[in-house]
């Protein structure tokens, strides 16, 4: 059975940028010092501050302190050493890694050419690790949203190229995913067998601002807490079955918040005389990722064990992180043996269109 890392990640560095147009070079993200003074660097993008550079990296010893591994090293991180990555995913029992991006978790800039000069240079970036590493490093793709025919454009190069998915926030600065304006790219994304995966991330600065005011709940609020919504609207709005064909994941975010999310959706739906399906996943072609910590068993009681993924995190170092995934689902998941295999391997090479 082929292992498939359903959430491993890549961290944007200057090399990221070496692909652009000689035209766009105006748009090359910088890395300057921080202006508040805290010895950080940080990425100066299309002339605002907006994200802390080669981050997130927690404080050292954060592994040690939450039992779980976190570590990897700097090249392996940065795509710097991808022979020495592939090497350390044959260590972890892990056939091919889903590549995320760090940056695009938030808004990363503001115009529409720069959106398209950072998508483009982010996207040839991952062919490249694609290409490099003979196709064990898949990755999803980011689009330029504000610009509808470079987004499709961007789209049909991508799948050309490794790409097996596309990156998308639970809200995409002022629209969320159900908004009738992204249909083109979720037919286009239907033709292409390529699914949309919902990541952790939030582009609407006002909302992400004011959640994490005073420094409180901010990832939390801001972040994880809009994939449960999101989740939520798609299966309110039925827009998932407008696109039959369409697969549609929800990464890290855990998987514990969705007996949560059926339980409400159950109740709300019948005052408004409409029967939730049974199997709410299969039904509307959603895929979620777990954590090894998750209660996996009590979540199977809600949702089919055949649209549950898992992944690594790979390269950041927070609550999501596990290096050691994969063993700790095989050792110590306490789940049946064709459970582990579906949701390490089977599920994933589905939601993904993956042939090993």
């Amino acid at each position: 059975m082929a292992v498939i890392d359903s959430d491993a990640h890549v961290v944007e560095t200057e090399q990221t940028w070496n692909y652009m147009d000689p035209g766009d070079e105006k748009y090359r993200p910088l890395i300057v010092d921080s202006p508040n003074g805290d010895g950080m660097k940080y990425w100066k993008i299309d002339g605002e501050i907006r994200a802390r550079a080669r981050g997130p990296v927690a404080a050292a010893g954060i592994s040690e302190k939450v039992k779980r591994n976190m570590v990897t090293d700097d090249a392996k991180r940065y795509m710097e050493d991808i022979p020495g990555r592939i090497a350390h995913m044959d260590e972890l029992g892990i056939d091919v890694q889903v590549l995320y991006p760090t940056l695009y978790i938030g808004r990363m800039c503001d115009s529409p050419e720069a959106q398209l000069a950072l998508a483009k240079s982010y996207n040839r970036w991952l062919a490249d690790i694609w290409n490099q590493s003979k196709g064990r490093l898949r990755w999803t793709c980011i689009l330029p949203l504000d610009t509808m025919d470079e987004a499709l454009a961007q789209l049909r190069w991508s799948a050309e190229h490794g790409a097996c998915g596309i990156t998308m926030r639970s809200i995409e600065d002022e629209r969320l995913l159900i908004d009738e304006y992204f249909y083109p790219i979720y037919e286009e994304a239907q033709k292409l067998n390529i699914p949309i995966t919902v990541h952790i991330g939030n582009s609407n600065s006002y909302i992400r601002g004011l959640m994490a005011k005073d420094g409180i709940g901010g990832t939390f609020s801001g972040l994880r807490l809009m994939s449960v919504a999101c989740f939520h609207q798609l299966i309110t709005t039925s827009t998932p079955k407008k696109f039959p064909n369409l697969r549609w994941g929800f990464i890290e975010a855990s998987s514990q918040w969705l007996p949560y999310a059926i339980h409400d959706l159950r109740r709300r739906l019948e005052t408004r005389g409409r029967d939730l399906e049974d199997d709410v996943l299969d039904a509307y072609n959603i895929w979620v990722t777990a954590q090894t910590d998750d209660n996996i068993q009590n979540v199977l009681n809600y949702v089919s064990e055949k649209h549950i993924l898992i992944g690594t995190d790979y390269g950041h170092q927070d609550q999501s992180s596990e290096i050691e995934a994969i063993r700790i689902m095989k050792e110590e998941g306490g789940l049946q043996s064709s459970t582990v295999d579906n949701i390490l391997g089977a599920n994933a090479a589905k939601f993904y269109g993956i042939t090993i």
